[in-house]
């Protein structure tokens, strides 16, 4: 199979379950996705991950691009033979880190320049180079570039970085060319702001995406907000494409995520959170 779809095979109020049909393998919705930072998920064995019941792991386009570069992942073999996992991995477009910077980078219409928080060395990541640099790594479904502004903010500069971002994502799109068995998914910004969500919606729905993500969310503001910008935004996404919320992972919000409509979650928190148990020859693990 060289292509990817997504079925939709039941739902319980807004709460779905479907499938994301892929060359690597199928990926089971509500689906979370362990974050797999500098591919490898921390403390884990590739074949443990799977043993939970994840079928796709999520890799982060910033850490990989400084370090060990995705030119030289490409050179190894892409990403999936790299970090041992066969099965479906999603990138994120490196724009959260990197907005995450403050002091270290310079925002433009072009892309966002910065130092590397390794070395000090200089890095321009666009829309182009984003796409280049997933595609270097082998990613099954890919991110489109945006920003990411943090919350509390004020209406103006979240609907600056919302139209930013969507002129990112029209620039994403382009630059993702056409690419059987991969996916590119859009990301719809807009704060808490509903009218400046719907508003991303119809920009990214005409611009056209195999995915939708709902960004900008667990950036700040508490799990009430959260919940109430999730009452409206995943429903004005398509419903016919898979949904992601990006970021987040605590028990609660992975629950109250899913029974509003979203499909597909990732965050940090268990590999943060967990730590190895240590067995003995006596002991039962």
């Amino acid at each position: 199979m060289t292509h990817t779809s997504f079925t939709l095979h039941a739902s319980d109020g807004r709460a779905r379950s479907g499938t994301i049909d892929t060359p690597r393998g199928e990926i089971r919705t509500p689906a979370f996705m362990p974050v797999g930072t500098a591919a490898t998920v921390k403390a884990m064995l590739p074949e443990n991950v799977r043993a939970t019941g994840a079928d796709i792991l999520l890799g982060n386009t910033y850490h990989l691009m400084l370090r060990p570069t995705a030119e030289r992942i490409d050179q190894l073999g892409g990403l999936h033979d790299f970090m041992n996992w066969q099965r479906p991995i999603l990138t994120d477009s490196g724009g959260f880190q990197v907005m995450s910077l403050a002091s270290l980078r310079k925002l433009t219409e072009e892309g966002v320049a910065f130092k590397s928080h390794i070395d000090g060395s200089k890095h321009m990541l666009s829309p182009e180079r984003s796409m280049e640099i997933q595609w270097l790594l082998g990613s099954d479904i890919v991110m489109c570039f945006d920003e990411c502004p943090a919350l509390p903010a004020d209406r103006d500069r979240i609907a600056a970085s919302m139209e930013l971002s969507m002129r990112w994502a029209a620039r994403s799109k382009e630059a993702f060319g056409d690419r059987p068995g991969h996916m590119l998914f859009g990301i719809q910004q807009g704060g808490l702001e509903q009218d400046l969500r719907a508003q991303s919606a119809e920009a990214l729905r005409e611009i056209g995406f195999d995915g939708y993500a709902v960004g900008g969310l667990a950036v700040g503001e508490g799990q009430e907000a959260m919940f109430g910008c999730l009452d409206y935004a995943p429903e004005q996404l398509p419903t016919d494409r898979p949904r992601y919320l990006m970021g987040v992972g605590k028990p609660d919000d992975i629950v109250g995520a899913v029974a509003r409509g979203i499909d597909m979650m990732d965050c940090v928190l268990p590999s943060r959170s967990g730590a190895p148990v240590r067995c003995s020859p006596v002991t039962v693990c």
